[in-house]
């Protein structure tokens, strides 16, 4: 698995899908999605578990403890090369993670 994009969200399921749309439409297909619910009262699984059969996802919900732990937790259970964080209201072009690609065979990067 080349690259892992670690969703953090809280109480924007609505988001989430609009987003995981935008993922299921990418020219690269070498990539996991991790969605941790970080102590929502308005849950999202219901939305990941849409996308099951569409994009490799694994779902996590965890006590509320703001973003940069939730990014944290993402990681940890993430199994990518290289992590990309994305806010839940992101859309991506559908040509995101080849551009990626692009660049980093152009000029590798650790950061």
């Amino acid at each position: 698995m080349k690259y892992s994009f670690i969703i953090p969200v809280y109480n924007r399921p609505d988001e989430v899908d609009e987003l995981l749309d935008s993922l299921t439409k990418q020219s690269l297909r070498d990539f996991e999605v991790v969605v941790v619910e970080d102590g929502s009262s308005v849950s999202c699984k219901d939305v990941a578990d849409k996308y099951v059969s569409l994009l490799n996802i694994h779902y996590y919900s965890k006590p509320n403890s703001g973003p940069g732990q939730t990014r944290n937790y993402g990681v940890e259970r993430a199994n990518g090369e290289y992590m990309l964080i994305l806010d839940s209201d992101c859309i991506l072009p559908e040509t995101y993670l080849e551009e990626v690609e692009k660049e980093l065979n152009r000029k590798e990067a650790d950061a």
